[in-house]
């Protein structure tokens, strides 16, 4: 097989510093699910991008990309990873002068942020995460990637597009271990290309607008809704409830009871229009501390019906 021929490392300007467990929480902590690491590097694709990632000496970020793609990659990363100085200056505006819990979650992951992915794409991991934990989403888009996307490097392959899709037999669809998402894909592939325009149209709606639509999709709830949204359109608004925000709510918050509606009602109040990044450093800091054995719960946390599992690692 035919491997690509990589570019040499370079530092990527404009990056600050990245602690390693920040940065791989970053890009494997649920918001895409096409990173791949193998020992200290880290290689991505995500359009028509393809880039290998590591943190070289001061902890900045080095990059290396296949040839025939390296002249663009420094802007695609830049612009990927949010790495624009006023983005780094959102988090400040957050409200953890007045919450104890959020000022800590933002000190123990530094420079965390959100990343901006194609919308369409993040549709796509989405519909696949219901139920299953971020390693199973991985396995599915990698196969959508290989059985069914363009090769856009040596053994590389992007995302099919929505109207490739919709081209697909849902008998190939289930084969790449979607099970019963491949109805919903098949359905959406089918409705997204006979409305040409809709994902365009959607993203640059407001928010609620935005999201309304996205939840007439098959298989989309709210917190598909708000992860696409957030992850996939920039909407920093949103507030994805999953059973990770909601074992942090009742547990630093004292919301313990609370259905995913209120909690998101909650989130949205509190943290004000930068909600998604909060929910974000609190995402991140309630996955560390049960990996590190936090005491039984006694409280009565609610599932979230819908994709209750989806960015578990």
């Amino acid at each position: 097989m035919t491997l690509p021929i990589w570019s040499n490392w370079q530092p990527l300007s404009g990056a600050l510093p990245f602690d390693a467990a920040v940065f791989a929480e970053l890009i494997d902590g649920g918001q895409a699910f096409r990173w791949h690491r193998a020992g200290d590097v880290w290689t991505g694709v995500w359009a028509d991008n393809v880039v290998r990632l590591r943190l070289g000496e001061g902890s900045r970020l080095e990059w290396s990309s296949p040839t025939a793609l390296a002249p663009r990659m420094p802007e695609a990363l830049r612009t990927y990873l949010a790495l624009e100085p006023d983005a780094a200056t959102l988090t400040d505006t957050l409200p953890w002068r007045s919450d104890p819990h959020l000022a800590r979650c933002l000190a123990a992951f530094p420079g965390l942020r959100i990343l901006r992915q194609p919308f369409g794409e993040t549709l796509l991991g989405f519909l696949c995460s219901a139920t299953k934990q971020i390693v199973q989403i991985k396995q599915m888009v990698g196969l959508l990637a290989t059985r069914h996307g363009a090769e856009i490097a040596p053994g590389i392959f992007r995302l099919p597009t929505w109207d490739e899709l919709a081209t697909i037999p849902a008998a190939d669809l289930k084969a790449c271990l979607l099970g019963f998402r491949a109805r919903y894909i098949a359905e959406t592939a089918r409705y997204i290309a006979a409305h040409p325009g809709w994902l365009e149209e959607t993203a640059a709606l407001p928010y609620a607008e935005a999201k309304a639509r996205l939840c007439e999709l098959p298989g989309v709830g709210e917190k598909v809704a708000d992860c696409v949204l957030l992850f996939g359109a920039g909407r920093l608004e949103a507030f994805p409830v999953d059973v990770w925000i909601l074992r942090t709510m009742a547990l630093r918050y004292g919301l313990d009871g609370w259905k995913p509606a209120q909690v998101t009602q909650f989130g949205r109040a509190h943290f004000g229009d930068l909600a998604g990044l909060a929910q974000q450093f609190l995402f991140a800091w309630e996955r560390r501390e049960q990996r590190r054995g936090p005491p039984p719960l006694t409280s009565s946390i609610q599932k979230v019906p819908e994709n209750s599992e989806a960015r578990k690692p």
